[in-house]
């Protein structure tokens, strides 16, 4: 395994030993340079340190395991491939991610899984372990996220205006429907026991990375949310 040391790095010099390097390698003494592994495919990366913003932008297949937090814009319009956060994430993670898998452990921040979407059998996924800001799944055309709500106490689940403009995809949270205020664009209801088997499929594999209990994580109340229409904005129209 290839270990690289980022410490005197900028992101250039990182993604090209990234290239260089095996399959598997270990990135440490990240200081928050940006854009680290963009369009990277075929490899496994852990990184120990914060990498900084766009962390897996365009990525393509690869694997990243951050072994604490990470900023804004994870896995910015990425194409497929794993992205690991064993802390929180800031803002706008899985901006306009197109497939592929996001896990955070802890928090995440504002806007989490905008424009998201969906192509055939392309599908993105993105489970919080814990609370999301505002804005989540602004605008989401597809894909799925999933909020947990795990260790937060008497904290909100959700921010301000999640579901604005959504028009696609689903949303699973964990908490009963009068927890959150939702858009007139959107149906937020609680989760039918038929459902949970689709649930667990999506997050089965975010439980074992975390070494989480599948049964007790997901168990209880959730929120299921999908658009109401196929055209979210009919209600701004007048017609003639």
């Amino acid at each position: 395994m290839t270990i690289i040391d980022a410490s005197n790095l900028d992101h250039r010099e990182i993604n090209d030993k990234i290239r260089e390097a095996g399959e598997e390698m270990t990135i440490r003494g990240c200081l928050g340079q940006r854009f680290i592994a963009t369009g990277a495919s075929d490899k496994k990366i852990a990184i120990e340190g914060v990498p900084g913003n766009a962390l897996g932008s365009y990525l393509n297949g690869a694997t990243i395991d951050v072994r604490g937090n990470a900023q804004d814009a994870v896995g910015d319009t990425m194409n497929d491939g794993t992205i690991i956060v064993r802390g929180d994430v800031r803002d706008v993670a899985g901006y306009a991610a197109r497939r592929g898998r996001i896990y955070v452990r802890g928090n995440a921040g504002y806007r989490v899984g905008v424009h998201m979407k969906a192509y055939e059998d392309k599908s993105p996924l993105i489970v919080v372990g814990g609370r999301a800001g505002s804005f989540l799944g602004e605008y989401q055309a597809g894909g799925s996220i999933v909020v947990l709500g795990l260790g937060i106490g008497d904290k909100p689940l959700v921010g301000d205006f999640p579901c604005a403009g959504m028009h696609g995809g689903k949303m699973w949270l964990r908490c009963a429907p009068d927890r959150v205020r939702f858009p007139n664009q959107v149906l937020a209801r609680r989760i039918e026991e038929s459902e949970r088997a689709e649930l667990r499929a999506l997050i089965a594999d975010y439980c074992r990375v975390f070494d989480l209990d599948l049964d007790e994580t997901t168990s209880g109340a959730f929120t299921v949310v999908v658009p109401n229409a196929s055209n979210p904005y009919r209600q701004l129209r007048v017609d003639n």
